[in-house]
């Protein structure tokens, strides 16, 4: 699990230099969507797709460390966002999301699926939050996930119900955008 400290390294600006996530969202988002943002840290990617999303969408950004939720709220509330932001702590092996079945628009599993002891279990819950024809966008730093085992988790993700639509160039990353048939 990533310490809670080395998010505010993650949340640094100068990481926009070279994963911008306005671009990476963009293609994915319209006004009123729901998202859900999974192992969000401080809001890296939080914090704009609650922008993208508008004032009637919404992001439901769930992480297991408390410090990070606290952090990403915190973030959330000094930008002006913090009605379009539901921040929750989830517990291993549960994402808490039950009440959002079949409501997500789109998931973010963002440089987090390596970090997970049963990636078939969280990608399952995931198929079930989606809406038909709901996106998951996944991606992986290259750095600690090899192509096997990116390759593996696309795997899990097909398991899950959820077929590739797409493999985008992101940058130090391996990435993928899954669909739940419509």
């Amino acid at each position: 699990m990533c310490p809670w400290w080395l998010g505010y390294l993650l949340a640094c600006p100068l990481r926009r230099l070279v994963q911008n996530p306005e671009r990476l969202l963009a293609p994915h988002l319209r006004p009123g969507m729901t998202v859900l943002d999974i192992g969000p840290g401080m809001g890296f990617f939080t914090l704009p797709a609650a922008r993208l999303v508008g004032e009637r969408g919404r992001v439901v950004a769930v992480d297991l460390q408390p410090r990070m939720i606290t952090s990403l709220t915190r973030r959330a509330q000094h930008a002006g966002l913090a009605d379009r932001v539901d921040a929750r702590i989830c517990a291993p092996g549960d994402l808490g999301v039950s009440d959002l079945a079949g409501q997500v628009d789109l998931a973010l599993a963002l440089a987090m699926l390596h970090e997970v002891p049963d990636p078939d279990r969280l990608l399952a819950e995931v198929g079930r939050v989606l809406k038909p024809a709901g996106r998951l966008v996944l991606a992986e730093p290259r750095g600690h996930v090899s192509d096997g085992d990116f390759e593996t988790a696309l795997d899990c993700a097909r398991r899950a119900g959820l077929d590739l639509v797409d493999r985008p160039r992101v940058p130090l990353s391996h990435a993928a955008v899954l669909q739940r048939p419509a």
